[in-house]
C-alpha cells in the first residue's frame, strides 16, 4: 500500500518531507534561492504546468515558507518571497545539490557557489555545533530526543 501522507508519523524528517517533498517543491524552493519570485518566470524556468505551480506555491504559502505580496492590483499579480523558515531551507538544498554535483553530475557541476568572503567556491561541510569540528555520519550516535513518542524510531540494539 503507497503512503499519501507523513503527517501521523512522529519523525522530523518524515514532518519535512510532507511539506516539501515533492520533487516540484523543492525546485521551486531552489529557484526562490536564486531569486526567482514570480509565477511566470518559475513556470517558464521549471517548465511546470501553471495548475501544479499553483498547487506548489499554495503550498509554500499554507505552510509559511513562503510569503505572497502583491506588486500589481489589475490584474493582481504576487511575488512569492521566502521566509526565514523558507530560507532556512537552503541547506538542505546545498546538501542535495552537492549530492547531486558528487554523484549524479558527470559533466561537473552545473552551479557552484562562491563565498562572497574569500571568493572561492565553497562546499558547505557538517560541523558540530558544539565544538566546531567536522561531522561525518559515522561520528554520530542518535538517541531519542525530548520529542521521542513512547515507540522509538530507532531500532533495538
Amino acid at each position: 500500500m503507497r503512503r499519501t501522507s507523513f503527517e501521523d508519523m512522529n519523525c522530523s524528517l518524515a514532518q519535512c518531507l510532507e511539506v516539501v517533498g515533492e520533487w516540484w517543491t523543492l525546485l521551486i524552493v531552489r529557484d526562490a534561492l536564486f531569486g526567482v519570485t514570480r509565477f511566470d518566470e518559475f513556470r517558464d524556468r521549471l517548465g511546470i504546468a501553471r495548475n501544479v505551480l499553483t498547487q506548489r506555491l499554495d503550498g509554500l504559502v499554507e505552510h509559511e515558507i513562503m510569503t505572497r505580496e502583491p506588486y500589481q492590483d489589475n490584474p493582481v499579480r504576487y511575488d512569492y518571497l521566502l521566509t526565514a523558515k523558507g530560507r532556512a531551507l537552503w541547506t538542505v538544498v546545498t546538501a542535495m545539490r552537492q549530492w547531486g554535483d558528487d554523484w549524479a553530475a558527470p559533466n561537473g557541476a552545473p552551479v557552484v557557489a562562491v563565498h562572497r568572503g574569500c571568493g572561492h567556491v565553497a562546499t558547505v561541510e557538517p560541523v558540530c555545533s558544539h565544538c566546531g569540528e567536522p561531522v561525518l555520519g559515522r561520528d554520530l550516535r542518535p538517541i531519542d530526543g525530548p520529542g521521542a513518542g513512547p515507540v522509538s524510531l530507532l531500532p533495538k540494539r
